[in-house]
């Protein structure tokens, strides 16, 4: 991005040209990487990808080890909080909750853009009103995420959910701008009591990384210790919401009628269970936990693969599900929150959530019909075409100049 100039009206300078300071974006986030989810791999991207168009970019964040650091990683300055384990997911740590006056008064950013309303998210918003910079805030929450974290029992959540979003709509209605990833989500915060506007704005991904492979998937499913067969493929946590007890139990269903097996990448709390439920229907064999893959060798994992499932009921959009499609791939979809922005009746197909029935018979379908198959995976990098990365960042720094004029 060409740096902004200003015009200097000094006798001696006369009319030249003087390079104003980039534009300083300030990214407030309760996750980002080594954390592994979606909202820390957006924020990521959203922040190194802003640098690398001329911004200076500011993350704070709570810390990965404990104490409090500063440091310049991959282009952008993170500032990351004093933090202690978090209790309900060892995995994980949050940030020992502070003001951020100090922080926001030496960074002095021209706008703050926050990902979350958590404990760092909410200190960095409460900061940015008290100095007059103008907040951009970005929502990934769901209620139903956090649910199993916090051991809430069924008979609670719809309660605890309505405090939930309560909460939510407290802190994010002070903000100047909402965005939220699709339409779908967008409507949700409406219908839960949010009355300020939302622009939906797509996470985005990187239509380069990620793109169709014309080798055979043999040295792919290599790479990964996987057997050269038709493979179903999983990303995302091994957690309660994403439903992967169903994407299993529809596994004995499918083999009837192919030679498939099922790759599951990530890790979660559900692991164990899901390892023992494959094994009690008769499939542990053809289940196979890939555990964590680092992004940079994501692609090939995508590559390795025939169809993609998200059985999930809580997506706000689902970049892995995103990132498959770029790859090529065609993709059976729970009917559920934001996934069916996702299916445009040409790319895959929707199943009620529960059916395992149902997400069988479409993984079958796709599965043993190699035109179909074909068919549906240049439908799918179509429909992520219209997701590229570099779109987004530009509409975000629209946002900021907008919110900052």
């Amino acid at each position: 991005m060409a740096m902004p100039l200003r015009r200097t009206t000094s006798p001696d300078a006369g009319l030249s040209p003087v390079p104003e300071r980039p534009r300083r974006i300030m990214i407030s986030t309760d996750t980002y990487p080594p954390d592994v989810n979606g909202t820390a791999y957006f924020t990521h991207r959203l922040a190194t990808g802003l640098a690398d168009r001329g911004n200076e970019v500011h993350v704070v964040c709570q810390s990965d080890l404990g104490p409090a650091s500063a440091d310049v990683v991959d282009g952008v300055i993170v500032h990351r909080l004093r933090s202690a384990p978090l209790v309900v997911h060892p995995t994980m740590r949050v940030a020992v909750p502070a003001r951020l006056d100090r922080l926001m008064a030496a960074v002095d950013p021209d706008v703050l853009h926050t990902q979350g309303h958590f404990v760092v998210g909410r200190a960095a918003l409460s900061a940015a009103r008290r100095r007059g910079v103008p907040i951009v805030a970005t929502n990934h929450f769901m209620p139903d995420n956090l649910f199993q974290f916090g051991h809430v029992p069924a008979r609670l959540r719809a309660g605890a959910g309505r405090l939930a979003w309560r909460d939510f709509g407290r802190v994010f209605g002070k903000a100047d701008r909402v965005t939220t990833p699709t339409p779908l989500a967008a409507g949700l915060l409406a219908d839960q009591g949010f009355d300020h506007p939302v622009e939906a704005v797509s996470c985005g991904i990187d239509l380069a990384r990620f793109r169709p492979h014309a080798e055979p998937k043999a040295w792919a499913r290599k790479l990964f210790g996987l057997p050269d067969r038709p493979t179903v493929l999983f990303v995302g946590r091994l957690d309660e919401e994403k439903r992967l007890d169903d994407l299993i139990r529809a596994m004995p269903y499918v083999l009837n009628g192919t030679d498939a097996q099922l790759a599951l990448v990530g890790r979660g709390n559900q692991r164990e269970s899901l390892e023992k439920l494959a094994a009690r229907i008769g499939v542990g064999e053809r289940v196979s936990f890939l555990g964590f893959v680092p992004d940079e060798s994501m692609p090939q994992a995508f590559a390795a693969a025939d169809v993609f499932a998200m059985p999930s009921v809580a997506e706000l959009q689902s970049i892995a599900t995103l990132e498959a499609m770029a790859t090529g791939l065609p993709v059976v979809l729970a009917d559920a929150m934001a996934l069916p922005h996702l299916v445009n009746g040409d790319n895959g197909f929707l199943f009620p959530p529960r059916d395992v029935q149902a997400l069988a018979r479409h993984l079958t379908a796709v599965l043993t019909d190699d035109d179909l198959r074909s068919r549906m995976g240049l439908a799918s990098r179509d429909l992520a075409l219209t997701h590229d990365h570099r779109a987004s960042l530009a509409r975000f720094e629209q946002i900021y100049d907008e919110v900052t004029r």
